[in-house]
């Protein structure tokens, strides 16, 4: 994208349960840290093994109506390969995916992460003005640029820890508990980028 704008792109396996929650809970968290200006970072989802158009999953649709964000709209997606060389930041659920989004675009390798991933490497990136100055398109930038820099500094995790699980044909808790996650997760990543840096705040259902 152009360098007034910034593009994320979250992928899960069918685009149904974790990346549309993802992709509507990290549109809420960026317009409530940074209101209209916001609108400045597309933030997009698709699925590796999705169909193409199927609405959300109930579960996920009735978590984010607890949270108060319309569900409305979304049609799920196959990833594709421009929809990753495209993207300025690629948050995969898991390796699985991750792997995916590499496999068809290489060029993506420095600027793909699982979710769970991309949050441990920023909260090992120091504070510093450039990370709070300016547009939020070039705050993004230099947050992934910092955590390509330091990303070797940071000890390594069990494998598994780095996957999201899925709540596909799971109860709803399943699904809340995941969306409270991506929320948490997502939150420290708007906070590292954030002016004043704040806590990434209570998970919003029922709020």
């Amino acid at each position: 994208m152009g360098e007034d704008r910034f593009g994320i792109l979250f992928v899960c396996h069918a685009n149904l349960c974790r990346s549309p929650l993802a992709e509507r809970l990290a549109q809420r968290a960026l317009h409530d840290a940074f209101g209209p200006v916001a609108g400045a970072v597309r933030v997009s989802s698709a699925g590796t093994h999705a169909f193409e158009a199927p609405a959300m999953h109930r579960g996920s649709a009735a978590v984010l109506a607890e949270c108060g964000i319309d569900a409305g709209g979304f049609t799920s997606r196959r990833l594709r390969e421009p929809m990753v060389a495209n993207a300025d930041l690629v948050l995969a659920a898991g390796r699985e995916q991750r792997a995916a989004c590499v496999s068809l675009a290489p060029s993506a390798l420095r600027r793909t992460f699982t979710l769970r991933q991309f949050t441990r490497l920023v909260a090992a990136v120091r504070p510093a003005p450039d990370l709070v100055a300016g547009p939020v398109p070039r705050r993004l930038r230099v947050l992934v640029e910092r955590v390509q820099d330091t990303r070797h500094l940071v000890p390594a995790v069990p494998a598994d820890e780095d996957d999201l699980p899925d709540p596909v044909n799971q109860p709803i808790e399943a699904f809340r508990d995941c969306a409270a996650e991506i929320w948490e997760s997502f939150g420290a990543v708007v906070a590292a980028v954030a002016e004043p840096r704040r806590d990434s705040g209570n998970f919003i259902a029922g709020s």
